[in-house]
Parts: C-alpha cells; structure tokens; sequence
C-alpha cells in the first residue's frame, strides 16, 4: 500500500510538473506572437500586404488562442475542451476577415513592397518556427494543447506562403500573387477551425457528462 501510494504521489508530481512546463512554455509563445503582431501588421500597413496583414492578424489570434489555454490549463478536461472551441471559433472569424479584407483589395489593390513583405514575413517565419519547436513535446498531450500546435503549425504554412507571394509580386509586378495568398490562408483558418471544433465540440460533451469534469 504504501508503495501505491507513493507511485501515485509521483504521478501528481510529474503531471504537475509538466503543466508548469506547459504554462512556461505558452507564456513565452504568447509573449512572442503579440510582439509579431505588432511588427508585422505595421509591416503590412507599409507594404500595403493583404497577405501580409492576414499573417499579422493571424499573430494576435494565436497570441490570443495562448491566453485561452493558459487559462484553461489547470481547469480540467472540461474547461481545456471549452478553451479549443473558443479557439475554432477565434480561427473562424478570423479567416471570415481576412476574406473580407481580400475582396477590398479585389476592388481597390495596388501592387505592395515585395521587399517589405520579404523582410516582415522571414521575421515572423522566424517566430513561428521558435513557437512550434517550444510546443513541440506537448502537441498529443491534451485537445487543448492539440488545438495549440494546429494553430502555430498553421503560421508557419502562412508565413511560406507570405514569401512565396514577395517573391510572385517581385516577377509579376502586380497584386495578384498576395491576393491568391491572402486567400489561402483565409482557406487555411477555415479548414483549421473545422478540425479543431470537430475535436473539441465532442471533447466538451463527454467531459460534461463526467462529474468529476464539472469544474
């Protein structure tokens, strides 16, 4: 028995110790997705980026996506799967704004600054890569932190594609390859909330329906 109970204190320990890890590691990815944000979406305003500002905005949902799970991380599976579906639904208005954003730009475009779009988007490419490997080990943990990583995965597909398009605006000269990227991230967000609400809706109900989930 006494056995038992000391594998079972063990067990608290590394489990507690691995939500502090988490927390430490969420804290340091929200820290740095409102920083990027800020940069990155005055880069856009300059370079007059739709693909550019999209990624931005994609930052400030990510950084706000952070502060959701840090919240939701010592609250049970309950409050975890509640926290991803605020996150779909984050992922869903913002890929909704980013489609209105691009059909502005159909109507009024002007070609942007590849240059400016070339320097902003390594930037946060950068960033985003230094946020993915941090949440790396803890991308099977939970639905919350599931729902964590599928975000920062999807900025660093952004933030090729935001490269992708400098390079495009460079050759053509015209508007056209950061409106077609713009677009596919807007696709991209749309695509993500529906995996990450298809996950998360069920995770709720079942935690729901479990007693020692109501927390």
């Amino acid at each position: 028995m006494a056995d038992d109970c000391c594998s079972s204190k063990g067990d608290t320990i590394a489990a507690l110790a691995v939500k502090a890890e988490q927390r430490r590691v969420l804290v340091i990815v929200m820290a740095i997705n409102f920083t990027m944000f800020a940069i990155e979406f005055g880069g856009g305003l300059v370079a007059r980026s739709s693909a550019l500002m999209a990624d931005s905005v994609d930052m400030l949902g990510d950084a706000l996506v952070y502060a959701l799970s840090l919240y939701a991380l010592h609250r049970g599976p309950r409050w975890e799967a509640g926290a991803a579906i605020a996150k779909g639904g984050l992922i869903l208005l913002l890929g909704i704004a980013i489609a209105v954003e691009i059909a502005d730009k159909l109507a009024n475009g002007v070609p942007p600054s590849s240059s400016l779009m070339l320097a902003f988007g390594g930037a946060a490419l950068a960033a985003n890569l230094v946020c993915l490997a941090l949440l790396w080990r803890f991308r099977e943990t939970n639905v919350n932190m599931r729902s964590t990583f599928e975000c920062s995965r999807n900025d660093v597909a952004s933030n090729i594609g935001v490269l992708l398009a400098a390079g495009l605006v460079a050759v053509t000269g015209t508007a056209w390859p950061d409106i077609v990227v713009g677009g596919a991230i807007a696709l991209l967000f749309l695509r993500s909330a529906w995996r990450v609400l298809a996950e998360a809706i069920p995770a709720w109900r079942d935690a729901r329906s479990r007693p020692e989930a109501l927390r």
